[in-house]
């Protein structure tokens, strides 16, 4: 027997309406561009140092030289307002004030007062809208934008992650984790919120999370090192070096970490080594290579129901002691990437890389081995056109993703001793293949449009080398869709503008949801397709005087074919996935940084959320018109810094979360909370030595609280958080640079 799902869009007649809509939009673009050549003297068109005169320099220390006027999470208050930064997340490089999406970018401001760095919620906790449950204390996280990811098992779905250019999703969209990533060495994030498939495809439903580490410093030689312990075992570990020889840059950091957790069966352990090395021969070519070895392990505590949670918070899932539950990854990363300007107003940049996953995890039903190889390319051609008021930027690409897995399962006799039979033993090969188009028109100083659009076709393939009692499981699994996007923005002044965009997103069925097959030990799961999403959104940003800048977004998405989980009582230990509804979703997202005075800043985030199932179907019964689970309606952040003295500052957050439903019944709620986390923290430096020291503590008055609820079904929903931490790290520059 073998069994073959194909679905497409309702699709190419569809894909050709946005192709005809995009080819009039260039045709008017051209005609708009040439009428006003025909009114100035110069047709050279934008130069190439115009748009780089644009572009935010940063120095080694991870101080932007200049900010935007625009909001930064965290950002320092900028020094002019006349300076720009520019974005690169959108696929082309765009002034941040211009940028017709919501877009955070977080910098060494919020990034430096992480006292652990090792996870995602540290650095992401200022930028509205998203949202990071941490499952173990950890680095194991899950995240969402907008409700997108926020259902997940594991690992992050629906959200384009790139780490200096180079993407962690695999061609399903499907990221296991950012374990990849060295949050110490990161030198500033962009987030863009909200569906952005016709940028990156169903790794975009929901946002884009593009990471950027620091580059060598620039003198030959430099580097520092740094050291942090904190509560329950907690320790980190650091050295990096760096600097520019000639037309080279060069920066490498090895990390290790480990802790024991806040509940039973929750200790962890990481080692990352990063090499990232750049030459720029001249100023028109850049090419930078990157070599990355990771490895992560962690024990998986799992859910606690209602009864185990009142009697110990700290305990963990029996299931997960008795078969000793864990997850562990090792990886290799290289990859290149890079840019040449081919003439003044023309440029090609192209990446291309590849990742080695040895991966393994018991569960109580098996003990699972995995190996991923998964070779990749990126390359887009950017031509930049115009004169006068009226200027053009064009780009289109290609994404080639590929990845091989080979699997087999054999049972967990209990303590993760492994069994000798197999009870599946199959390789998945995946491929996707995606060509993109984006028009970017600038209408004057004040008007700016937008268009993307994108077709993906992605292909599964699964080759069942078991066959046991004669039964093949292969079977195929494909789809094409096409995306679009249309954006604009209007500034006033540097001191106000407005944007809105009309955007569309898709989740295929990822790697998980598909190798988990209900009717069968191996194959694929015939019963999904594509979750999709579209929506609007509309923001306002800019600043009152020189102290206060704000950001304000309101949206809407609408939602088909959500992905839920379920359970079948002939396999009752395992979790399998099927299209289970539709939901409504509203939200308003709001930062504000404020400076009142020179000594102190106070920045902001607040989300609220209105996710609504129209209609759903759960292990707890069938509904209409309940509230999304692990959806809090209100969520607020709020961090204060003094600096006193030469060398001193002190600070804290706040850190607000209304009640949620546990649920798609919504009988069961969690309720809300408030913490408080202090800081204080030490600054030295003298000629070319620097120290930084900093005492920080998470949930200073020790609530007891939930961090996160999944819908469980067994009702294994609850997962405490720890109640006091205290941290301490230390950080020595060798050399300022």
């Amino acid at each position: 027997m073998r069994c073959q799902v194909r679905y497409r869009c309702s699709g190419r007649n569809h894909f050709i309406r946005l192709l005809g809509l995009f080819i009039a939009c260039v045709l008017l673009r051209q005609t708009l561009i040439r009428a006003d050549a025909d009114q100035v003297q110069s047709g050279n068109g934008t130069s190439q140092q115009e748009r780089k005169a644009k572009s935010e320099v940063e120095t080694d220390s991870g101080q932007p030289s200049a900010e935007s006027p625009q909001l930064n999470a965290g950002g320092a208050r900028p020094s002019s307002l006349n300076t720009t930064v520019v974005v690169t997340a959108a696929r082309m490089d765009i002034p941040l004030t211009e940028n017709p999406a919501s877009t955070t970018v977080v910098s060494q401001e919020v990034l430096r007062m992480m006292p652990k760095a090792i996870a995602a919620e540290e650095a992401l906790q200022l930028v509205p809208g998203v949202k990071v449950d941490n499952q173990a204390n950890g680095e194991r996280v899950h995240l969402s934008i907008r409700g997108v990811g926020l259902l997940t098992e594991r690992g992050v779905r629906g959200i384009k992650v790139l780490l200096d250019g180079v993407p962690l999703n695999d061609p399903t969209g499907f990221a296991p984790d950012l374990f990849d990533v060295d949050w110490a060495t990161i030198q500033r994030i962009e987030v863009i919120r909200g569906p952005a498939s016709a940028l990156y495809g169903g790794a975009a439903a929901g946002g884009v999370l593009n990471i950027q580490t620091r580059d060598g410093g620039t003198k030959p030689v430099g580097g520092d090192v740094s050291g942090s312990v904190g509560s329950y075992g907690f320790w980190k570990a650091l050295g990096e070096a760096g600097g520019t020889v000639k037309e080279w840059n060069y920066r490498v950091s090895a990390s290790g970490s480990a802790g024991d957790g806040y509940r039973a069966h929750t200790k962890f352990d990481s080692t990352n080594i990063y090499g990232k090395f750049t030459w720029t021969p001249k100023k028109s070519l850049r090419l930078t290579a990157i070599i990355a070895g990771t490895h992560f392990f962690n024990e998986n505590a799992e859910g606690l129901n209602l009864g185990w949670l009142q009697q110990d918070r700290r305990m963990a899932n029996p299931d997960a002691i008795a078969f000793n539950e864990y997850q562990s990854t090792n990886r290799v990363t290289t990859a290149v990437n890079g840019r040449v300007d081919l003439t003044m107003n023309q440029e090609l940049s192209f990446t291309a890389y590849f990742r080695h996953t040895q991966w393994r995890e018991s569960v109580p039903s098996s003990i699972q081995h995995r190996t991923f190889d998964a070779p990749g390319g990126i390359l887009q051609y950017t031509v930049h056109s115009g004169a006068g008021r009226i200027k053009n930027h064009f780009s289109v690409g290609t994404d080639l993703e590929g990845q091989t897995i080979d699997e087999f399962r054999k049972p967990n006799l209990g303590l993760a001793a492994e069994g000798t039979e197999f009870l599946s033993l199959e390789r998945i090969g995946q491929r996707g293949l995606a060509f993109y188009f984006l028009d970017r028109v600038e209408l004057g100083p004040r008007w700016g449009l937008m268009v993307d659009l994108r077709c993906d076709q992605i292909r599964n393939e699964l080759k069942d080398q078991l066959q046991a009692g004669g039964l093949d499981l292969s079977g195929k699994n494909s789809l094409v869709k096409p995306t679009a996007r249309l954006g604009f923005s209007w500034n006033r002044d540097a001191r106000f503008g407005v944007f809105g965009s009309w955007e569309q997103g898709f989740l295929p069925p990822a790697t998980e949801e598909l190798a988990n097959n209900p009717y069968h030990l191996g194959g694929f799961n015939p019963d999904l397709v594509p979750s999709t999403l579209q929506g609007e959104e509309f923001g306002a940003r800019g600043s009152f005087g020189k102290r206060f800048y704000y950001d304000a977004v309101f949206f809407h998405l609408d939602t088909e074919n959500d992905f839920g989980r379920y359970r079948i009582p002939s396999r009752p230990l395992e979790t399998f996935y099927r299209n289970a509804g539709n939901s409504r979703r509203f939200g308003l997202e709001t930062a504000i940084n404020w400076y009142p005075v020179d000594p102190l800043a106070i920045r902001l985030a607040y989300t609220f959320s209105d996710f609504v199932y129209t209609d759903i179907k759960s292990i707890q019964g069938d509904f209409q018109n309940r509230v999304m689970p692990n959806s809090p309606r209100n969520r607020l952040y709020v961090d204060l810094e003094y600096k006193f003295g030469r060398h001193w500052f002190i600070g804290g957050a706040a850190e607000l979360q209304s009640q949620w439903y546990v649920d798609p019944s919504n009988l069961l709620t969690a309720q809300g909370y408030t913490l408080v986390h202090p800081r204080i923290g030490f600054q030295w430096q003298r000629d070319n030595r620097r120290i930084e020291l900093m005492l920080s503590s998470r949930n200073v008055f020790g609530k007891e609280y939930i961090a996160f609820t999944e819908p469980d079904p067994d009702g294994n929903s609850f997962q405490p958080a720890p109640t006091q931490e205290v941290f301490f790290g230390a950080r020595i520059w060798l050399d300022s640079q």
